[in-house]
């Protein structure tokens, strides 16, 4: 039998490694070896700079974006307030003046 540690949750044996994380199979509960446990939703959005973003921040756009299924372009320096941090591909939600609704990705934004 293996030597991982049983489930600090719900103490069951069939524990398993997930790269640096402990996994059971019987709650889903993750923790890091160091005993520290995980959130499931708890994910680190950083911009460009490696800032950390939150929601309600203004990020302004580092590289001309072009948008699709236009022939429009998202300049170099526009800024973007109130941003809201979603999972997925893209990581923000937002509203950009004169395009409307978009996602953006968080590597072509820095803090403003």
């Amino acid at each position: 039998m293996s030597a991982l540690p049983p489930c600090p949750n719900c103490q069951s044996e069939f524990t398993y490694e997930d790269g640096a994380l402990y996994i059971c199979p019987e709650c889903a509960h993750e923790w890091s070896a160091e005993g520290g446990t995980v959130a499931a939703d708890e994910t680190v959005v950083r911009d460009a700079n490696g800032t950390v973003l939150s929601d309600g921040d203004s990020v302004i756009v580092i590289k001309d974006l072009k948008v699709k299924g236009s022939s429009s372009v998202v300049k170099v320096g526009t800024k973007v307030k109130n941003i809201r941090l979603v999972t997925g591909d893209h990581d923000i939600d937002c509203k950009i003046a004169g395009f409307g609704a978009m996602q953006l990705k968080s590597e072509f934004v820095k803090k403003a």
